[in-house]
């Protein structure tokens, strides 16, 4: 089984903060997430550390055996400007083993972040310039009206996220969507509420971005367990019904980033 302890924060850069601990169990469901992440987690007896990119569809993903981790997820509009996002789409930076107490990050080293204060190390980071927010993405994708023009909006949400406006409310909605059937709630009635066309475009979203139907959401049947699934509307931007991406690869990282 895998269990998975998360929280808010009230730092404007950080989505979630979260913790988890596997043992008996090989793989999981690695839903569809439209932020990005920094990851620490043990394997056997090394602890590594990597940069996750966002997700654009669910998958499959191992589970090391017996392993804990631990990971901050950044708010929209929050990126490293020295790791290029796109090649960060259903990607990861290498994994690099912690040496002593801290780990590397760009050209610098930084304590290991902790569940109760993530918040320290984004700090940190924010005041070397390795965290960087763009205020309008955030806005946007809370639903606040933007003063520039729709292009420049998309440019801008594509620069820090490597996703457009559009993906990142689709994948907010099937995450949504997903919670509210766990949740019990009548299928024809998130049809209708999230905006969805008909009953096989739910299953279609669904089967994308969370990869399962949703009468195994609704009964609560799976497979293999699922990775982190909270709220869209807590810290990532669900601004509302929308109308209108392959397994996880190692991104390549120029010699001294990541």
């Amino acid at each position: 089984m895998i269990r998975i302890e998360h929280r808010r924060s009230d730092s404007p850069f950080i989505a979630q903060v979260w913790r988890a601990h596997a043992s008996g169990v090989e793989t999981m469901t690695s839903v569809a997430n439209s932020t990005w992440e920094l990851v620490v987690w043990t394997e056997g007896e090394q602890l590594l550390t990597t940069v996750r990119g966002p997700e654009t569809r669910a998958s499959t993903a191992p589970v090391p055996h017996d392993s804990s981790s631990l990971g901050i997820l950044f708010a929209h509009g929050v990126h490293m400007p020295h790791l290029p996002v796109t090649g960060l789409v259903d990607a990861e930076t290498p994994p690099r083993p912690v040496r002593g107490s801290g780990f590397r990050l760009r050209d610098g080293s930084y304590p290991l972040p902790t569940y109760e204060a993530a918040e320290q190390l984004v700090d940190r980071l924010v005041a070397d310039g390795v965290l960087v927010r763009d205020s309008l993405v955030a806005d946007v994708l809370d639903g606040l009206a933007p003063t520039v023009s729709p292009r420049t909006v998309q440019r801008r949400v594509h620069a820090t996220t490597g996703l457009t406006l559009g993906t990142i409310r689709q994948i907010a909605r099937a995450r949504e969507a997903a919670l509210r059937l766990g949740d019990g709630e009548p299928i024809l009635e998130v049809v209708h509420d999230l905006g969805f066309y008909d009953q096989s475009h739910l299953s279609r979203a669904l089967g994308r971005f969370i990869g399962r139907t949703a009468t195994q959401l609704a009964r609560g049947r799976h497979a293999q367990p699922l990775s982190l699934l909270y709220s869209p509307r807590e810290g990532t931007g669900f601004a509302g019904p929308v109308t209108g991406a392959a397994p996880r690869r190692t991104m390549e990282t120029p010699p001294g980033q990541g």
